[in-house]
């Protein structure tokens, strides 16, 4: 288990340490080897790696043919990277993983809280879901550029705080289509929402 003190000092100082220990706390692992291979809606099994070099040649293999996400907070493995031999072992680091991660998640949050106005709870929900699938509002949003410092939220601090009624007039009426990578997205081994052939790993295509 990864304790609060290493969270705090490794997370990317441009998000507030409540929003850390959320975002961890919804997405994260326990274990900095943990490695998660998704190809669509299935889970295929791995045996769990005991060591970093165990688990980096787990990414190793599935990069680029399913979706696997590593470390402690999950994090897209194989993103901006065209070779697996550029892979590195900073992904089951702890501390790297959880400055990486949150970097990202930060940039992801701020898309997100964009869209809406305003930070509100909302905000936080739509980009964890855009972390789990890699999309929001129909774009790969792990390839978006970062939008900046977040708009101004009145009469709040922090996420888990009640929105405002100004924040709720800023706010759209619809939630955003946060696509699916099927949908929205042609093949690309470089992104962790690919569409994926698995013939070549002994597992069946999810109809």
């Amino acid at each position: 288990m990864i304790d609060a003190a290493t969270i705090h000092q490794c997370a990317d100082p441009s998000l507030k340490p409540a929003i850390v220990e959320k975002f961890i706390r919804t997405v994260g692992a326990p274990d900095p080897l943990a490695v998660t291979v998704r190809a669509g809606s299935r889970v295929i099994l791995v045996t769990p790696p005991r060591t970093p070099d165990d688990a980096m040649e787990l990414v190793r293999r599935y990069v680029g043919q399913a979706m696997v996400r590593v470390g402690v907070t999950q994090y897209p493995a194989g993103l901006g990277v065209t070779d697996t031999a550029e892979l590195k072992p900073d992904l089951v680091d702890a501390c790297a993983n959880i400055r990486m991660g949150t970097a990202l998640f930060g940039k992801v949050y701020r898309i997100v809280t964009k869209w809406y106005g305003a930070p509100v709870d909302e905000a936080f929900g739509e980009a964890i879901d855009a972390w789990k699938s890699g999309y929001f509002d129909g774009k790969y949003v792990f390839d978006e550029p970062d939008p900046g410092s977040l708009p101004a939220r009145k009469g709040a601090s922090d996420a888990g705080d009640k929105p405002t009624d100004d924040d709720d007039a800023a706010k759209p009426a619809s939630r955003p289509d946060t696509g699916t990578p099927q949908d929205k997205e042609p093949d690309n081994p470089n992104k962790a929402g690919i569409r994926i052939d698995l013939t070549g790993i002994g597992v069946s295509k999810p109809k």
